[in-house]
């Protein structure tokens, strides 16, 4: 009886106050109202390539300002290069676990198994969009509309001009795939994914809503509107390319100031968690100028850019606002943090309970932005592998704290050497010792995982395959369509796809893609002249063939060439499940080149 009337007493006393605050005891649910989330994320920026970390060439005011009104996190690591990053972002789950530990060669492609960012969103109630760069799969199950997006507007492959994308695109007046149909859109690249950032931010204005804004910029081709390249084009201390590229972070920062705007003018600013960070060390903001020897442009003193182990390949910026959560007011911290943290953090401050499934690797940073509580000692590890199947002890790095360990034997404290230049290994035999033990374990938990994806045919009315997702060995793919065109022969590698029923199949395979038009062996003469602000379009070299070579598991189909003709047809009986596919072409002199391109049609599919 005593406890009862403690309790009662307790729920009368919790009524008072929450009346006297103005709010109804039974509205007190009601009180939390979940964030809002956009994250924006470029493409081969690097710590060094804003203001506020200390460029003084580089014009960002508004990320710079941003960062003023949020919390920086300074130790903050990703993957050293694009595919990896955004897949670990996504899961919380390093790369290497997940089936993205590369960019091409059917390494680029996140497992069907994994759960999304936007998966976990859209379960709890958010309108999900993304737009721009996707680079985890361009085939189903993979595209973003199959990863939880409700929406998606974005390019094929790694980025605009690549493969996988819609052919011709050159970041300006290019068209783009609108959750899988083409749509061609007038403007910049970058101006149009943040149009269409904002559009979906406006018209979900009054539900939560979480927006990836992954931006394909600063990456190459370093294509940009001429009034940007002007902005840089009389400094001294940056080359050609980097005026270019310098041109594209101020095109982005511009785009960043009309986002916030919007948010203001919505009245939605302050309960929106807003996030900007990048994918990798910088491309192109440090290079080494080959006349004068001399290096051009800023790295914030770290050894290493863009796929390198050391510190500039992975240390990148990381802003995070979100007012009525108390991230505010441009306080740095400098706990070690890294992207497959995002998820679980996310989902913790949104109160979204997420239990994952999977080993994760990341750990929720809620209550160290939130409160500033010290985050445990732990380890991370880094590496960049680019190659057919992950390497043990490949480029990599275990940071805990300011310590990174370089493949095994090289020992830096980055909080007394930033640079990177001395060696302390043998001075910390025991740090080696524990922090190479803590690598053999989770390489060891790593691999067990570690798979490439499976493909599925049969289920658009055209499925397309590119030579971008080619399992080669010992050679990259043309991964780009400027190689495509340039028609140099490409060794036959297999692609692992699955057949979701059985059933005839129409296999056109070709040199160009679909839409340009072209035939087999026909030769482009549309080149376009470089300028100050873009790059050139070579001329396509024709390529001549005589014999055309299908195989599917272990059955081979071959037929002869007309190059006069778009593609050349294969119509075959196939039954359900996985297989190895390969297509490829024998030029007029025997030299065997693999199909650059391959339309996959199911009978009785609505074309």
């Amino acid at each position: 009886m005593r406890k009862n009337k403690i309790i009662y007493l307790g729920l009368i006393s919790l009524g008072v106050i929450l009346t006297a605050c103005g709010i109804k005891p039974q509205d007190k649910e009601k009180v939390f109202k979940k964030p809002n989330v956009i994250i924006v994320i470029t493409d081969d920026q690097g710590y060094g390539d804003l203001g506020h970390t200390g460029n003084t060439i580089i014009k960002t005011p508004t990320i710079d300002q941003f960062s003023t009104q949020a919390i920086n996190l300074s130790n903050y690591h990703v993957a050293t290069t694009c595919a990896p990053t955004r897949s670990g972002l996504m899961t919380g789950r390093n790369g290497n676990r997940n089936g993205v530990w590369h960019t091409i060669m059917g390494a680029s492609i996140l497992n069907r198994e994994e759960v999304t960012m936007a998966d976990v969103f859209q379960r709890n109630g958010y309108q999900t969009a993304m737009f721009g760069k996707w680079h985890l799969g361009d085939n189903h199950p993979f595209l973003p509309q199959d990863r939880g997006f409700d929406e998606a507007f974005y390019h094929g492959g790694g980025g605009v001009g690549q493969t996988p994308d819609y052919w011709g695109n050159d970041y300006f007046n290019d068209t783009y795939f609108r959750n899988g149909k083409p749509e061609k859109k007038e403007g910049y690249c970058s101006d149009i994914w943040f149009e269409e950032a904002i559009q979906f931010i406006e018209n979900k204005k009054e539900a939560p809503f979480l927006c990836y804004l992954s931006l394909n910029a600063p990456h190459s081709p370093y294509n940009v509107p001429e009034e940007y390249y002007k902005m840089y084009a009389n400094e001294s201390n940056l080359n050609e390319s980097q005026k270019r590229f310098y041109g594209m972070i101020t095109n982005i920062d511009d785009n960043f100031k009309k986002l916030l705007s919007k948010l203001d003018e919505l009245n939605i600013a302050e309960n929106t968690i807003v996030i900007f960070t990048t994918d990798n060390g910088t491309s192109n903001g440090y290079k080494l100028d080959k006349e004068t020897k001399q290096m051009l442009g800023y790295n914030a003193g770290m050894r290493g850019t863009k796929a390198s182990e050391y510190e500039g390949g992975h240390r990148v910026p990381f802003i995070i606002r979100w007012p009525n959560g108390g991230i505010t007011g441009g306080e740095t911290l400098n706990d070690l943090t890294a992207h497959v943290d995002i998820l679980p953090t996310l989902t913790s401050l949104a109160q979204i309970n997420y239990a994952a499934e999977k080993e994760m690797d990341g750990v929720s940073i809620s209550s160290y932005l939130t409160k500033g509580t010290k985050l445990k000692e732990r380890m991370l590890v880094i590496d960049t592998q680019r190659v057919p199947w992950p390497v043990k002890g490949k480029q990599s790095c275990v940071m805990n704290g300011d310590w990174r360990l370089i493949k095994g034997n090289e020992l830096y404290n980055i909080a007394n050497d930033p640079g990177q230049e001395q060696n302390v290994a043998e001075k910390h035999p025991n740090r080696v010792t524990e922090m190479n033990a803590f690598y053999d374990a989770w390489w060891q938990s790593m691999i067990k995982e570690t798979k490439f994806s499976t493909i599925d045919l049969g289920v658009d009315s055209i499925d397309v395959l590119t030579c971008h997702d080619a399992q080669t060995v010992g050679y990259y793919p043309p991964w780009n369509q400027g190689l495509i065109r340039k028609g140099k022969p490409m060794k036959p590698a297999k692609i692992a796809v699955n057949f979701v029923s059985d059933g005839t199949y129409t296999f056109n395979i070709s040199r160009w893609p679909e839409e340009s038009g072209f035939a087999l062996g026909q030769e482009l003469n549309d080149e376009i002249p470089a300028t100050a602000s873009t790059n050139a379009r070579i001329k396509g070299e024709a390529m001549k063939f005589k014999k055309a070579h299908l195989k599917i598991g272990e059955k081979k189909y071959t037929l002869d060439v007309d190059n006069t003709a778009q593609s050349v047809d294969f119509e075959v009986k196939v039954a359900e499940g996985k297989q190895e596919l390969t297509a490829w072409f024998d030029l007029e002199d025997g030299t065997p080149t693999n199909a650059f391109y391959i339309y996959v049609k199911k009978e009785g599919k609505v074309l």
